[in-house]
Order: C-alpha cells, then structure tokens, then sequence
C-alpha cells in the first residue's frame, strides 16, 4: 500500500494527495486559479509521517459517529458497548477509521478509492460497536471539482447504527496575499445547538448574532466550536462558502440533505477553518433517550446508505 496516493487531472491542472494509512485522509487540494496552483487544505507538517494527530489535518473522516459520545460507552437494543476516550475530557470522539490504514481498492490518475471493513482490517473493534460494517470513500477530480462519494453497508448479521461526518480543515486566506481575519465564511443555518460541556444539551436555538454564519461572518468574528442546525439546501444540496476579497477566490463546499448538522470549528493556530457536515447531532445515543431527533441511523443487515460532498475553488 502507498504511504501517499497522488491524484492530478492534466486538463484543469488540479491534484490532490491521500494517505491511506492514516484514515485514508486527503490531505491536499490544489485547484488552479489564475493558472496558479492554491492550496486550500490546511495540514500539520507532521501529519503524513504519524507525529501529529489525524484529526488535525486535511479531511479526516468520522465514522461510525462524528463528534463526541458521552463518555466512553454507550447502549443500543439493550446492550453497552465500550469505546476509548479522545478528546482530553473523557470523551469518545470522531470514530474508529479516522486513524487506522485503509485498503485502496480501485485507482486511476483522477480518481482513488478507499475501503475499511471492519472485520477484514481490524476484526477488534467488532467488540466495539454493535454490527460489522463496511466503508468505501471515493475521491475523484472532476472538472474543478473534488468529490467524494461516500458507500457505507452493513455486512453484519445485527442492525448498524451509525453517523458519518468529515472534518475538513480549509486554509485561510485563499492565496499568499490578504489576511485570514478579512475572509468571510458563510453556513446557511438557522439554528445551532445549545452545548453544555462540550456536549448538545437537546436544545436548538436561533443561530444570530456571533452565530450568524447564514448571513456570513468575517473570519475575525469567529470563534466558534458549534454544531449547526436547520441547514437550508437547493436543489438538494447545501452550499457552505469561504470568500476571500484580497484574493477574489471562493471556496465552495456543497453536501447534499444526508448531512442534516454542520459543525464550524477554529482550531486555535487560526490558520484554517473546519466547516464539517454530518448526518447526525453528536451524542446521538443519549439524546435519543430523551426522545430528540438526533438523526441517527440505522441499517438492516444487508443495507446501505451513499452520500456526496464537493468542494471546488471559484476565482
């Protein structure tokens, strides 16, 4: 298995690279503008040699649960299961592949594909989450756009519960010239959900003010680390932006209705922002217990369920 999987499509000029071993992340994305090649993911120096965290860098992928689990186990039809603390608090977070090797099982210049099933590449975490599961992610430059569709079955014998995130962290300013703090970032939400202890609460409320991504904030206003709700789509998708006036680019990325939450991050480098669509609320499992529609889903032995996210450069 390569250590970096390099992708490049000879008419637009664009590349992206992916290491397999580490989540089967990508971790660059250059685009052409201008017959420039910009980079628009933020990544650790570290990161492709394994000194820096995989969810620190490029687009890691959270499956099977994104964001946090209320402590470190969790029940479903009656049974408890236990996973590792993550987040310093004691806290599951992000998943079981975000970290691990995957297979690539298909390849061409333009296009990768990953796979992770669990009881092929790490039949331990079995023990760990309530069905066998298979995940495939397929990244492919298109035009001038990155794509990724997203397979996830259930190759068990039990239902699968399950929710699917990504975490991308996209560099700010767009280019060499500017200032990160002039760039403007765009989510259309209309609600966010209250947290307390860095865990959702139940509550929805209006997302205005220092929220008000739906109306655009420049960068310098934002400090957030919040899960965001009631997202609007067109046509089926939902369209999350990042324009940047110094150098006339924006940064789309579009997902369609699977992805009901959006998660917007600062890391505290405050050289990227992580705009992250996921198809359900963090701490799913205990909120569905006070009867919230989390979003959470669950698949039949045999079943399947697809989702796509793009991203493209404009200007």
């Amino acid at each position: 298995m390569a250590d970096i999987i390099t992708l490049h499509d000879a008419t637009t000029g664009a590349s992206a690279k992916i290491a397999p071993r580490r989540g089967f992340n990508c971790f660059s994305y250059q685009p052409l503008s201008g017959g420039t090649p910009v980079e628009v993911l933020w990544t650790d120096p570290q990161f492709v040699g394994g000194q820096a965290k995989a969810s620190h860098s490029g687009i890691p992928i959270l499956f099977p649960f994104p964001g946090r689990l209320r402590g470190t186990s969790f029940e479903f039809e009656g049974r408890t299961f236990s996973l590792e603390s993550g987040d310093g608090i004691g806290n599951a977070i992000h998943g079981i592949v975000i970290d691990r090797p995957w297979r690539v099982v298909d390849q061409t210049s333009t296009m990768a594909v990953g796979e992770f099933h669990a009881s092929v590449d790490a039949p331990e975490v079995l023990a760990h989450w309530p069905a066998d599961f298979r995940i495939i992610v397929a990244y492919e430059l298109v035009g001038h756009a990155l794509t990724s569709d997203v397979r996830i079955a259930n190759t068990g014998t039990t239902p699968l519960p399950f929710g699917f995130g990504t975490h991308p962290y996209f560099r700010v300013p767009l280019g060499t010239d500017g200032s990160a703090d002039d760039c403007v970032v765009t989510v259309p939400a209309a609600k966010y959900w209250e947290l307390a202890q860095m865990l959702p609460t139940g509550r929805q409320l209006p997302a205005t003010g220092e929220r008000g991504l739906s109306q655009g904030l420049k960068f310098s206003a934002t400090k957030l680390d919040d899960v965001f709700t009631d997202l609007t789509y067109e046509a089926g998708r939902a369209a999350t932006t990042i324009f940047d006036p110094a150098n006339r680019r924006t940064l789309e990325m579009t997902f369609d209705e699977q992805c009901r939450e959006c998660v917007v991050y600062n890391p505290p480098h405050r050289q990227a922002i992580c705009i992250e669509p996921y198809t359900c609320v963090p701490d799913a499992y205990a909120l569905a217990e006070s009867d919230v529609e989390t979003g959470l889903r669950v698949l039949p032995p045999g079943g399947e369920f697809s989702t796509r996210i793009d991203i493209r450069l404009r200007g």
